[in-house]
């Protein structure tokens, strides 16, 4: 039998920090205890320098055994909540999370859900992804279990009581300036999508980053937009609001995406009879109309209409207009003093009126080439290039998911690491949305791209697409594998990135010759090494 020694606990609280010897040993256990042993040097050089904020702390001592079976972003919210159901409380709320780890929040899922239990964070609506499913979940746990949730910040009070124990630029709290510098488009314009490199100037923000980390962008509203809302409600848009003009506030400080419940709740006070009774179904999260995924806040008083709101009671009854967080698609190495971002500009039409993406449309539209912008970095979980530059990597990023392997091929080639690279690539058509097919010509001439494998799903019959790719190639795949490559994926978290890992999945069971269940064990065991990374959304 093999011993393997134990690994020597790392010092978490400091020797010069004011405890005995004893009580000193005694907190170092019982903070390790609550942070896996893998993430605690990484964690605390990170705190050290301000880079995040500290894990919350707190009596978290209720038994629980650290398992999170749920944290799959694909599965639906109401599958996680069963397999939470025994847990305490402050696992279901992380159950209630989006499970993406995005960083939109601030913090990963399980630290924004220990951090709602001790209330230490008092806003429940900063989980983006999870949107009104997540906040209504954490409502509803906090109303049966926890007897008094904190509340959810109105868009007047965003910002947290205290002030963040972070540097500028590290955090969503903690914003700086950056000029936006540089805007082209990808895509050839018989593309059916609109995808758009953008670059920051980040000279004089203070700020830096590490590949794999992502970017913070404080958005606005489109002006046409705010301008039909206040048409809508009647209102002036010089009307003050906290002192500032409403349109002001309605561009830059709230959301005006998914319309929230609190604003059916306004609403239900303003209208009588049955579109009282429908407002309050609309509030408690039924459907009356079955329309209710289609109503952002233009659309629901259009649905209203005729409602005629004190404009500072309708601006609280709105969320707070959050950051969007982008993959960074460059190094630091190879583009000192500036970052670069890969962003998709979202479209789609309901009801005869085109809706675009609040961030995307911001950054390809809204935003001036040379403009002030808040940002910030946030640090990557989990995310990154190997430790050792000899290291082969195999990235898969169709879409905008070539975005943080660019940065890493960018990376590779400025530190002149000898491992090798591989990267699959697909979009819907190879004559007009091949993102950076110049630049990756030359890094496949240069010898430092060893593969790359592309995938169309618009070019012929027959839709191609990444995880296709991998099984084509995946006896090839199976021996960079085995010869100790890193695999990392980027993208789609409900519907590529699953279908990545099963054709993942697929290939170690067919050419490690395996079956199913050691197939699945296998790339389990990438995940638990580090050597599977996701970057998902």
């Amino acid at each position: 039998m093999t011993v393997t020694a134990q690994p020597v606990l790392p010092a978490i609280v400091p020797e010069t920090a004011p405890f005995s010897e004893e009580q000193r040993a005694w907190l170092n256990g019982f903070f390790a205890g609550l942070i896996s042993l893998d993430q605690v040097t990484a964690l605390s050089s990170d705190q050290a320098r301000g880079l995040m904020p500290e894990t919350p702390k707190g009596p978290l001592d209720d038994g629980d055994d650290g398992e999170a079976p749920w944290h799959d972003q694909t599965m639906p919210l109401a599958e996680r909540m069963k397999l939470a159901e025994s847990r305490p409380l402050r696992r279901k709320l992380m159950a209630a999370m989006a499970q993406q780890d995005c960083g939109q929040c601030g913090y990963n899922c399980e630290d924004y859900s220990n951090a709602l239990f001790l209330k230490t964070e008092e806003r429940l609506n900063l989980c983006v992804p999870g949107g009104k499913e997540t906040n209504r979940m954490l409502k509803k746990l906090f109303d049966e279990f926890g007897g008094d949730a904190p509340p959810a910040a109105p868009a007047a009070e965003a910002k947290p009581k205290a002030a963040p124990l972070v540097a500028p630029g590290r955090s969503r709290d903690n914003p700086v300036i950056a000029r936006l510098s540089k805007r082209y488009l990808l895509n050839d314009l018989r593309s059916e999508k609109r995808t758009h490199h953008i670059e920051f100037d980040l000279s004089s923000s203070g700020i830096d980053y590490i590949v794999g980390d992502s970017f913070g962008v404080f958005p606005e509203n489109h002006p046409g937009l705010v301008d039909a809302v206040i048409a809508m409600i009647g209102a002036r848009p010089d009307a003050k609001v906290g002192g500032k003009p409403l349109r002001e506030v309605l561009r830059k400080d709230v959301s005006l995406s998914p319309a929230p419940d609190s604003l059916f709740q306004l609403i239900s006070l303003l209208v009588g009879g049955e579109r009282r009774k429908k407002a309050k179904a609309l509030a408690a999260g039924e459907d009356p109309d079955g329309d209710a995924a289609t109503l952002d806040v233009l659309a629901a008083v259009k649905k209203f209409e005729s409602i005629r709101p004190d404009p500072e009671v309708f601006v609280e009854a709105l969320e707070p207009l959050q950051p969007r967080l982008y993959s960074i698609s460059s190094s630091p190495k190879a583009e000192t003093g500036k970052v670069a971002l890969t962003v998709d500009l979202v479209r789609y039409v309901i009801n005869d009126r085109e809706r675009r993406g609040v961030a995307s449309d911001f950054l390809a539209n809204g935003a001036e080439i040379g403009g002030q912008l808040r940002v910030y970095v946030q640090r990557a979980h989990n995310f990154g290039l190997p430790d050792n530059p000899d290291t082969p990597v195999i990235m898969v990023g169709p879409g905008t998911g070539v975005a943080p392997f660019r940065a890493f091929l960018q990376e590779r080639m400025a530190t002149k690491a000898k491992g090798r690279n591989w990267l699959f690539f697909g979009h819907q058509r190879s004559d007009c949305d091949f993102f950076y097919k110049d630049e990756f010509a030359a890094m496949q001439a240069s010898g430092l791209l060893t593969r790359l494998t592309l995938a169309w799903s618009r070019d012929g019959d027959q839709k191609i697409y990444v995880q296709d790719r991998m099984r084509e190639e995946g006896a090839e795949l199976f021996a960079w594998l085995e010869a100790g490559a890193h695999f990392y994926i980027c993208g789609d978290a409900k519907r590529m990135a699953k279908d990545v890992e099963r054709a993942l999945v697929e290939v170690v069971a067919a050419h490690g010759k395996i079956p199913a269940d050691g197939a699945i064990a296998y790339v389990n065991a990438l995940k638990k090494s580090g050597r599977y990374q996701a970057d998902v959304y």
